[in-house]
């Protein structure tokens, strides 16, 4: 299995569509990537020579993935939660914070339906 930020990938698969399973990158940047690199995006991993994987892990490298933008994303959730901003008390109560209804709706978000009472 190649190895690349972390993530072990599939080798079966279309280079592009391995790309995926790192946490920040998407059919649109593996295909960019591929691209910048004239590497066939439909070839498959297993087909790789090591060069070309050191070359992907590289251009990978330039990108914030994973683990850092996990965190990232973590921080910019409390920093809206410490400003009480509206969109962080939403994340606080843990509903939608994008306007979406929730009269009806919003279950994954809003989890299970609690029980009648009366």
């Amino acid at each position: 299995m190649a190895r690349i930020a972390g993530v072990n990938i599939p080798e079966n698969k279309h280079v592009e569509i391995s790309l995926t399973h790192i946490f920040g990158i998407g059919r649109t940047s593996a295909q960019t990537i591929c691209k910048d690199l004239k590497i066939d995006f439909t070839r498959k991993v297993s087909d790789l020579t090591e060069d070309e994987i050191e070359l992907i892990r590289g251009s990978i490298a330039k990108v914030i993935v994973e683990g850092d933008l996990r965190r990232e994303i973590s921080t910019n959730i409390k920093r809206l939660m410490d400003l009480k901003s509206y969109r962080g008390v939403r994340h606080r109560r843990k509903l939608p914070t994008r306007g979406q209804r929730t009269k009806t709706n919003a279950r994954t978000r809003k989890g299970a339906k609690k029980p009648m009472r009366g």
